[in-house]
């Protein structure tokens, strides 16, 4: 696999994500100084090997690109093909997404009275070298999907945790809620391991 002349980029943000979560920040200071690294990462569209940065036409495709070995964090990359979208989901940890190319909307939700789930606010648009910012403290439930109806989009998604691994919740409108694993769409990484498939399990009712 050919890799990127660039590819100390990521490898240097790999490394200050690390020590800022060294020092132990608070959640505020961890989002602030954590985007401004990222957003230095995605102001700049030559570092993603084309492994993964690959389309799918049936589904978005959530490439782990690391892992860090005290699962302190991970970075993805998702990459949307032309219309796809995810459903209404949370993370459950602190996450943070940066535009690297095309474009992406993100539609908060929040509970409403009756138990459903109800857009909050209007979509937002994100653009390469945009950063933005979820967690459970500051809204945690949103619908992600690509703006562009006749390319790929892709954004680099940094979470507090092995987030493929994560027991995590998709909702509907009605209020319905349903617990999911996403596990990645690669599993190849030296530093990696996916126990989605052992969470899964634990989420499916004995028969």
């Amino acid at each position: 696999m050919p890799i990127p002349a660039n590819h100390t980029r990521f490898r240097t943000f790999v490394q200050h994500m690390a020590r800022l979560l060294d020092q132990h920040p608070a959640e505020p200071t961890l989002l602030k100084e954590g985007s401004k690294l990222l957003g230095k990462l995605v102001a700049h569209d030559d570092w993603l090997q084309d492994t993964y940065a690959a389309p799918d036409a049936q589904r978005y495709q959530q490439y782990v690109l690391h892992v860090d070995s005290l699962e302190r964090f991970c970075v993805v990359s998702f990459v949307w093909g032309p219309g796809q979208c995810t459903p209404i989901h949370n993370h459950t940890v602190w996450g943070l997404i940066g535009m690297l190319r095309g474009a992406e909307l993100a539609q908060d939700y929040a509970p409403t009275a009756d138990g459903r789930w109800a857009a909050q606010g209007q979509a937002v648009k994100l653009m390469p070298g945009q950063v933005a910012a979820v967690s459970p403290t500051i809204g945690d439930v949103h619908r992600v999907s690509n703006a562009l109806s006749d390319q790929p989009s892709i954004s680099i998604h940094v979470y507090g945790a092995n987030i493929g691994s994560v027991a995590r919740s998709v909702f509907l409108e009605d209020g319905t809620q349903k617990p999911f694993v996403s596990g990645y769409s690669n599993t190849t990484l030296p530093n990696f391991w996916d126990c989605s498939a052992e969470m899964n399990a634990r989420l499916r009712p004995a028969h």
